[in-house]
């Protein structure tokens, strides 16, 4: 598979744009990246800013319906969460959510799902913040019903925390068997096993190579513990690289960016980074996602386009 990046969309802060017009600069910034050849424009699923990207009471839109205003802006990216909270939404609900944004989009959905983790919102909108263990059952139990609403016709399944009775989903979704499934989160135990039996693509951070490595090891074992191919599982990853226009800029952001962050990455020009790039390729990780806190105008975004064609993409 060629290589792909993704535009990240995680921050919405743009101190010079009134509130009318936010939605705005984020239809120029994915529309930037569709032009440059990115694959894909993804959101977060949060409630409130995180951080790492800003404070807690910077804007914050609602994912689902970002990217459903999105699909009618852009017509050949890859539209999707990084990732979506499995505690938000009923899971059912979820699934005819992502079943119209593929309708939307004309069959550009991904959904990216993960065990959720900020406390903090939960907490102010009044969800139940199970411990870790319930989470994921309850992820397991939510990709279960997506995967049948997708696939079936009136589906039934009764688990301990989620239910479907012969569920409607009518349009089913543009892609033949539904969209992707991305599992955001490389936990070894219970995370790799549930993208091992549900997905089509991971998710993880940037982390340096041989981490990347060892993940892609227990994933390859969960696999074999249920006889599926791991080369059915495209691999992406944070990009690994800061594409800048100057060594002066590179330094800058990356002094800005947390030590134990800073010693996985790299900054410079893309003829300068691409070579850094390749032992990502070579190690079989085809997407690499980049965030718009760093690349917010056309300009910066294209760079990144230019380190695309450099590595083959």
């Amino acid at each position: 598979m060629r290589p792909w990046f993704g535009l990240h969309l995680p921050s919405y802060t743009f101190p010079d744009t009134p509130t009318e017009h936010l939605f705005d600069r984020i239809v120029e910034q994915a529309k930037a990246a569709e032009a440059a050849g990115f694959g894909m424009v993804s959101v977060m699923d949060h409630l409130y800013q995180i951080g790492g990207i800003g404070s807690n009471t910077d804007p914050m839109l609602e994912g689902w319906s970002v990217l459903a205003a999105l699909s009618r802006e852009t017509s050949r990216v890859r539209l999707g969460t990084l990732v979506t909270g499995v505690t938000y939404r009923n899971p059912a609900f979820l699934a005819k959510q992502v079943t119209t944004l593929d309708v939307l989009s004309g069959g550009r959905a991904i959904l990216g799902i993960g065990a959720a983790w900020n406390e903090e919102e939960h907490q102010g909108y009044g969800y139940p913040f199970p411990p870790i263990k319930e989470r994921m059952d309850r992820l397991e139990e939510a990709l279960t019903i997506a995967t049948a609403m997708f696939r079936e016709e009136r589906p039934s399944f009764q688990g301990t925390y989620s239910s479907i009775d012969h569920a409607l989903n009518e349009p089913k979704p543009v892609q033949p068997g539904g969209p992707p499934i991305l599992v955001g989160g490389g936990g070894e135990q219970r995370t790799l096993k549930i993208a091992a039996r549900f997905a089509s693509m991971t998710h993880w951070f940037a982390m340096g190579l041989p981490g990347l490595q060892h993940k892609t090891e227990v994933l390859a074992r969960h696999c074999e513990a249920i006889g599926r191919d791991p080369g059915e599982i495209e691999r992406t990853v944070g990009g690994p690289v800061i594409v800048v226009g100057s060594e002066a800029e590179g330094q800058a952001i990356l002094e800005r960016i947390p030590a134990e962050r800073r010693a996985h990455l790299a900054a410079g020009t893309p003829e300068q980074v691409a070579d850094r790039l390749r032992p990502y390729l070579d190690a079989g990780f085809t997407g690499f996602t980049f965030n718009n806190n760093l690349y917010r105008t056309p300009e910066q975004i294209a760079r990144l386009g230019e380190l695309l064609r450099l590595v083959g993409g």
